[in-house]
């Protein structure tokens, strides 16, 4: 049972720019990166059903939000391996946007239609490359649906870094961080939002992590789902 605020604290400014995660947050994962990341460390020489892959798989999970790169440096170690092992995470994990397997989440689109119409900018992020962010915006019709998309490379580090965050707030034009509000499914996304200072840092409990995790990384909120996000801000 998640616990909602009704808006966000009388001291903080409205937040005019929305940051949100994609997958397990605005876009169904359902399974894919663990099915890619599967496939990937196939490719690598990790056996299906192995303890070796039950323990990378387990870290993937513990991970979720993180810059994909990053996973693979840690679990594999070299550059040249890790490289190899996110190209083919990469390919796979389009394979299987290219097969049909990418959704919105139940009110994702019409939460970014709201918070737009209220007067927000409103930026995707993601761990994953610019490819395939581009890919799962193609398969959903989602092209131009925020003000700006942005994943690691476009920002310098990934999360839980905060550079995704700052780099939104510098491309838009928003005021400071005390305008910023954050949302995403995972520790990883409320660590890159409390680092970059943003206002408000909300989790939400529709993708990896369940609500004591998310509030252990920092969300100053937890929703059941982004569809809640405007209603939240809108009480600002």
């Amino acid at each position: 049972m998640t616990s909602t605020p009704t808006s966000t604290p009388s001291s903080s400014p409205a937040p005019t720019l929305v940051v949100l995660d994609m997958a397990g947050t605005t876009v169904a994962d359902g399974g894919l990166v663990e099915s890619a990341f599967s496939r990937a460390a196939q490719e690598l020489g990790v056996e299906p059903g192995s303890a070796d892959h039950a323990e990378k798989l387990d870290y993937v999970r513990a991970t979720m939000g993180e810059s994909k790169i990053t996973v693979f440096r840690a679990l594999f170690g070299t550059e040249e391996t890790a490289q190899r092992g996110n190209s083919a995470f990469e390919r796979a994990y389009a394979e299987l946007v290219d097969g049909g397997q990418c959704e919105p989440l139940p009110g994702a689109e019409e939460a970014i239609r709201e918070l737009r119409a209220q007067g927000r900018k409103v930026v995707l992020t993601t761990g994953f490359a610019r490819t395939t962010q581009d890919a799962i915006l193609d398969a959903l019709g989602w092209q131009d649906i925020a003000d700006l998309t942005l994943c690691p490379a476009d920002a310098g580090r990934g999360r839980p870094h905060p550079d995704m965050v700052l780099t939104a707030l510098l491309r838009t034009g928003a005021e400071s961080v005390q305008h910023v509000a954050v949302a995403g499914d995972t520790a990883y996304d409320m660590l890159s939002g409390v680092r970059a200072g943003a206002a408000v840092v909300a989790g939400v409990t529709s993708g990896a992590h369940d609500e004591p995790r998310l509030r252990a990384a920092g969300a100053t909120h937890v929703l059941g789902s982004v569809a809640e996000l405007p209603a939240l801000l809108g009480g600002s």
